[in-house]
């Protein structure tokens, strides 16, 4: 038989119809698991040291909700455009679109909506948690809280308790707020500008600063007659010394990058030796080379063992500090006008410190001669004084991962010792949850006491890490998400396709030796929305929509929310395989 056109077209289509609903037939009896909304934890939550919603933001970056997304960062930090410059970016490391390809931008991005927050003057939302009324009540029963020292601990500190309805004084030593922010991290890196506008919106919350007032002992042993508890964010001021003849002549690498900042360093030209491998070197050699000082850095370890962060040490590389590894320091003599540096040469012995970084003893009597004109010492440091330190040893002393608190002796007056004085890594970063933690500590001992405060720090854990959520202590709708961390195996990475990286403009090596500009430019909107759409919201549902269209019993429903209409879902798992973002689980139905 032939095929005929005409034919087929006068012939009709039959299709069997049913004259009836198919909703008699409710094919939710046949489950036996059933399927449920469950958000959970990204990676690059847990181990953020401030716990931001990361995926959140992302998503809100990406679909062009900036002052929603810059919302979202200010429930856990208070400085998205400083710390978008100047944090390590633990988060990239671990986040799961670097298993496709490469990692999302993520310190970009928060760069991104902390500078448009400033540029555009976004308002801080009031209240930022709760309605008016919890707000009022919180107001009426705050209590007061000396702060010393404002740093990123200290402001941090201020800004959280602020949120939680207490009033705050915050003392500094010197002239402006800002601590290490202000005083020991280069324009290079962090412009002043983005500084001040960050610190000006926490006084613009009511926050007292009071500059050139240090808090003494004497201040701490009368504080209980005007404060209600003292928060200690003082950190390290004070450089430690090398110990070695001649040690005299070294120059403090803090004192040099305070100098700089003031505008009262004036040395240019001739050579420099920094000895230290830990980010204060390295900023103090790309200080010297931008004042035209032929400059290199001598490590006791190799590169690898350096605690400075990898990209700085990079970057310091490309502009041509060179560096001296396994070499060490023993004496420094005058040679005329110039300065003879001795160096022990170093080996690496088989073992390796708990940190993971080489052991390294001399090498037998070897050494190495440098001759310059300048020798910088940036080898650490410690507290200015002694009695920052928290007590050590004692029953009555409560530890917890980023601050300590303690009862002064005399007075009874609670004290909470943060930032560098207690955090486990000395970071901006880590400081900022520093701050939060004491804030947290502090509300809770003073309305379930001492006691409580652990159980309550515990409820507040972002994932499996040590970062704490202020959204979370707070009862908002992230208390509610599942701290199950998202493995990239639980993705669906069919929906999404490989995409490159953007990578912001930046200064070549030759002009950053020539000024102190920032070196990193940032994002135009239409990146920042390019690059926050690779992000896989990881745990979060960004309302694709996969699930309502996949379901083959039309038993997912909008209503305000995702609904799933038990009735008809047979548990057939598809909507749980299609969200490309593991935020469905699938669990055994309950008889």
């Amino acid at each position: 038989m032939t095929y005929d056109p005409e034919i087929m077209k006068e012939t009709p289509m039959r299709i069997s119809r049913s004259n009836i609903s198919t909703e008699i037939n409710k094919t939710g009896s046949w489950r036996f698991v059933r399927p449920g909304y469950d958000e959970k934890t990204a990676p690059c939550s847990s181990a953020c040291p401030v716990g931001e919603d990361i995926a959140r933001i992302e998503m809100l970056v990406g679909q062009g909700m900036f002052p929603a997304a810059w919302e979202t960062i200010l429930r856990e930090n208070p400085f998205p455009a400083v710390c978008g410059r100047v944090c390590f970016h633990p988060c990239e490391r671990v986040c799961n679109r670097g298993r496709m390809d490469s990692p999302v931008g993520i310190h970009h991005l928060e760069r991104f909506v902390g500078d448009l927050a400033i540029e555009n003057a976004y308002a801080v939302p009031h209240p930022f948690y709760g309605d008016e009324a919890e707000a009022d009540r919180r107001a009426i029963h705050g209590k007061k809280i000396a702060i010393a020292g404002a740093g990123p601990a200290g402001l941090s500190a201020a800004y959280f308790l602020t949120r939680l309805g207490h009033a705050c004084d915050v003392f500094d030593a010197d002239s402006e707020p800002g601590g290490v922010l202000r005083w020991g991290i280069p324009w290079y890196r962090l412009p002043e500008d983005a500084l001040k506008a960050e610190i000006s919106r926490i006084v613009d919350m009511g926050v007292n600063i009071y500059c050139r007032k240090p808090v003494t002992a004497e201040f701490l042993a009368g504080a209980a007659a005007s404060y209600d508890a003292v928060f200690l964010g003082c950190g390290h001021g004070h450089s430690l010394q090398m110990g070695i003849p001649g040690g005299e002549k070294v120059q403090d690498g803090l004192r040099y990058l305070h100098d700089i900042r003031r505008g009262e360093n004036t040395c240019s030209g001739g050579t420099a030796a920094v000895i230290g491998g830990g980010n204060t070197a390295v900023d103090v050699a790309q200080s010297l080379i931008r004042l035209g000082v032929d400059t290199v850095i001598v490590y006791r370890r190799r590169r690898r063992d350096m605690p400075a962060f990898d990209h700085e040490i990079r970057m310091a590389l490309a502009e041509g500090i060179r560096l001296m590894e396994l070499a060490a320091p023993v004496r420094i003599d005058n040679d005329g006008d110039r300065l003879t540096l001795t160096l022990q040469e170093m080996r690496i012995t088989d073992m390796e410190t708990a940190g993971g970084r080489c052991r390294v003893v001399p090498d037998g009597e070897r050494t190495r001669i440098l001759k310059v004109d300048q020798v910088y010492s940036a080898i650490g440091a410690e507290p200015s004084e002694s009695w920052y330190r928290p007590p050590e040893q004692r029953p009555d002393v409560l530890r917890m991962s980023h601050c300590t608190l303690w009862a002064h002796p005399a007075s009874g007056l609670p004290l909470v010792f943060g930032g560098d004085l207690t955090a486990p890594v000395r970071s901006v970063t880590d400081a900022v949850a520093s701050g939060k933690q004491a804030a947290m500590m502090l509300d809770t001992l003073f309305r379930e006491g001492k006691a409580g405060i652990p159980e309550r720090i515990a409820q507040c854990r972002v994932g499996d890490g040590p970062a704490l959520s202020m959204e979370i202590y707070l009862s908002g709708s992230r208390k509610s998400r599942n701290p199950a961390i998202v493995p990239y195996t639980a993705i669906n990475t069919d929906y999404f396709t490989p995409a490159d990286r953007a990578v912001p403009p930046t200064l070549s090596p030759l002009e950053r030796r020539t000024a102190f500009e920032e070196v990193e430019g940032g994002y135009s909107p239409e990146t920042a929305v390019r690059e926050a759409t690779r992000c896989f919201n990881c745990g979060i549902c960004n309302d694709c929509d996969n699930c309502r269209l996949y379901c083959p019993e039309v038993a997912i429903y909008m209503d305000g929310t995702r609904c799933i209409n038990l009735d008809y879902c047979k548990g057939c798992g598809i909507c749980v395989v299609e969200c490309p973002r593991n935020a469905m689980t699938l669990e055994e139905e309950q008889s």
